[in-house]
């Protein structure tokens, strides 16, 4: 009679802890690619990207072309023209990774173009679930797109208070 009661127990407390949160799963990257203003904003991104990494490949094969150049005519320099040009050749370099890193490196230009043209949208899709999630009524919605992350949780299951006064952290 024990064991009938206690797997009862078990399976209600199975059954109400299942009932108790419930979830969602999108995939935020097929959302964007059926949203015409997200692929127009790409496209635009893409063409950028393009033309600045075509000014940087020419940059690049002239400053190849500098180096070659300086190879074939280095033993007939001066030791003042050869560190002239060293200089210069330097100075070329320096300025195309400067270049690069302008464009494409961290919080560079291309990033902001990213933040002007696509962030919006982001935000939309990201606004549209949240208010999907809390009128139907889910605990988590979770992103399958880039691996698994929650986009959405609700905020009464947040307990990070909870952790810092039990670690005795006020704030």
């Amino acid at each position: 009679m024990k064991k009938i009661f206690l797997i009862g127990c078990i399976l209600w407390l199975a059954t109400f802890t299942a009932q108790a949160q419930k979830y969602a799963i999108i995939d935020t990257r097929y959302i964007l690619d059926k949203i015409p203003d997200y692929k127009q904003a790409q496209k635009q991104l893409d063409d950028v990207a393009a033309v600045w990494q075509k000014d940087i490949d020419t940059r690049q094969a002239d400053l190849d072309k500098m180096y070659k150049d300086y190879e074939a005519e280095q033993v007939m320099l001066s030791d003042e023209l050869k560190k002239k040009r060293e200089d210069q050749l330097f100075n070329r370099e320096k300025d195309l990774r400067d270049l690069q890193r302008k464009r494409f490196g961290f919080e560079g230009d291309l990033f902001k173009k990213r933040q002007e043209l696509i962030k919006p949208i982001q935000d939309k899709v990201y606004n549209a679930v949240q208010k999907m999630a809390v009128t139907r009524g889910y605990d988590f919605v979770l992103d399958k797109s880039e691996g698994i992350t929650i986009i959405f949780a609700d905020p009464k299951l947040d307990k990070s208070e909870d952790v810092l006064r039990d670690m005795g952290v006020r704030n």
